[in-house]
């Protein structure tokens, strides 16, 4: 370890930093945030400092540098473009036992300014020891994507409780115990979804819970949306439920790489439905869900796809609320937004279609009745969901309601995953085509004119969507 990270209380304390242009700028903003009062030496200014200097936020001394600038101060920085006067200063400073900052001179230092991700009171620095400020910030971007803002409020809403929590766990361990509970229970959901009274209420039971002993956690459910395949199309909220739940129950469209993704200690359990074979009926994983959180359980409820489209999301939080189960709902991309993103087909365009409808190609008792003449309306596309048993009907209903037979027409299986498979062709020849490629579920159908821009745009391919490989792309035509 080349540095010794430190965090430095500058509130009210002076700090001198050295330089008039933007660089200073820079270093002065971030200590302005920590609280500094900052002494500015330099001759001329930017307009920013100007502007600081000008509204009282900064003493300038408008001046070179001189050896008296440096005694009383609990940093500095050098932040000129004169080597000679950076290396003066930065031998002062050390004479003096001032922590020393001389920019993009690691040598000159005695100690280096981060790359910082801020959701004060938490904060988090990331360093290359200055040999690569630039590799830092790239660092500093990926962790600010997967660390929410709510965790700053997160901090003090702990914080407000701390003195309770002590006087009520005295051993150090329970009290880590309860802690790690809070934060990765449903205090800390609530306040992530931006219900922090909720939260304050929900933290002030676990705490009251200490004094009778009843510490036991309380189950909440997760139904969450994988998305079609590609595991990088997850969201980062989902990602991180998928984290912290205790118990996964996941459908067969769930791709293996997104549960690999889950929490590696979490009980898992498989609830995939194919059409005539069920592993549990849909009533039987209603239930499922209800024991699991009743039994103090973070459950994820894990779906391929949307919870909420065609995922019979909400016949299973119908039963929760009825059971009184706190739940979540994170959403997922969509078979019909992923499948035609990767296969090259905007589902809407100005010059084709001006309305996209998705429906679903059976119902629950396997039929197909659909608004047919609804459904063949110029002007949009239409996507079915679960349509490939019902591909004869489909296509013979659509032309019979004066959709033209020659409407280009797509298959896509597997969509977004190494093993997609793309099939284009006329309206009329969709279920020859099924037949003679053996095509499989899952396969989503779309039906549009749409689809003709698939030839112009068939390049797209796994690499610029997520995943590596090629794809086999077929098209049926007279």
């Amino acid at each position: 370890m080349d540095y010794l990270p430190v965090f430095l209380k500058i509130e009210g304390r002076p700090c001198l930093v050295v330089g008039g242009g933007q660089v200073a700028a820079r270093k002065i903003e971030l200590l302005r945030k920590a609280g500094g009062v900052i002494k500015l030496v330099a001759p001329e200014l930017c307009d920013e400092l100007s502007v600081l200097v000008r509204d009282g936020a900064v003493t300038h001394i408008a001046r070179n540098f001189s050896e008296g600038d440096i005694a009383g101060n609990n940093l500095v920085i050098a932040a000129t473009d004169n080597e000679e006067v950076n290396g003066r200063i930065s031998r002062l400073a050390r004479e003096h036992c001032i922590p020393v900052n001389v920019v993009d001179n690691p040598d000159l230092c005695s100690f280096i300014m981060p790359s910082i991700i801020d959701r004060s009171p938490v904060q988090i620095a990331v360093s290359t020891g200055g040999k690569s400020p630039v590799l830092a910030r790239l660092l500093r971007s990926r962790l600010e994507s997967y660390i929410p803002a709510a965790y700053g409020r997160l901090a003090d809403l702990v914080d407000s409780s701390r003195n309770q929590v002590k006087q009520r766990i005295r051993d150090s361990k329970t009290k880590l115990i309860f802690w790690e509970k809070v934060l990765q229970g449903r205090v800390a959901e609530l306040v992530f979804a931006g219900k922090e009274e909720a939260a304050k209420t929900a933290l002030q039971k676990e705490i009251d819970a200490i004094t009778t002993d009843d510490t036991a956690r309380s189950g909440e459910v997760y139904l969450v949306g994988a998305g079609p395949g590609d595991p990088d199309l997850i969201t980062f909220r989902a990602l991180r439920l998928m984290q912290q739940s205790d118990v996964v129950v996941y459908d067969r469209l769930v791709a293996p790489q997104i549960l690999d993704l889950v929490r590696r200690d979490a009980e898992k359990i498989y609830v995939g439905k194919a059409r005539a074979k069920h592993t549990l009926t849909q009533e039987n994983i209603n239930q499922l869900l209800v024991r699991l959180a009743k039994e103090g359980k973070r459950v994820l409820r894990l779906k391929g796809g949307d919870p909420f489209i065609f995922g019979r999301g909400g016949e299973e939080i119908e039963t929760l609320t009825e059971e009184q189960i706190p739940f979540q709902v994170v959403p997922g991309i969509t078979a019909a937004s992923g499948c035609a993103s990767y296969a090259g087909i905007p589902l809407t365009h100005r010059d084709y279609a001006q309305a996209c409808i998705f429906v679903t190609g059976h119902l629950k008792d396997g039929s197909v009745d659909l608004d047919w003449e609804m459904l063949a309306r110029p002007g949009q596309t239409v996507v079915f969901y679960m349509g490939l048993h019902g591909i004869d009907q489909i296509s013979r209903e659509l032309i019979a309601h004066g959709i033209p037979k020659e409407t280009p027409s797509a298959l896509i299986q597997q969509g977004t995953t190494f093993n997609q498979r793309v099939f284009v062709a006329s309206l009329d020849r969709l279920p020859e085509m099924v037949r003679k490629e053996d095509i499989k579920p899952p396969t989503i159908i779309i039906v549009g004119n749409v689809v003709s821009l698939h030839s112009k745009l068939k390049w797209f391919e796994p690499e610029y969507g997520g995943m590596s490989g090629k794809w086999e792309i077929s098209e049926y035509s007279d």
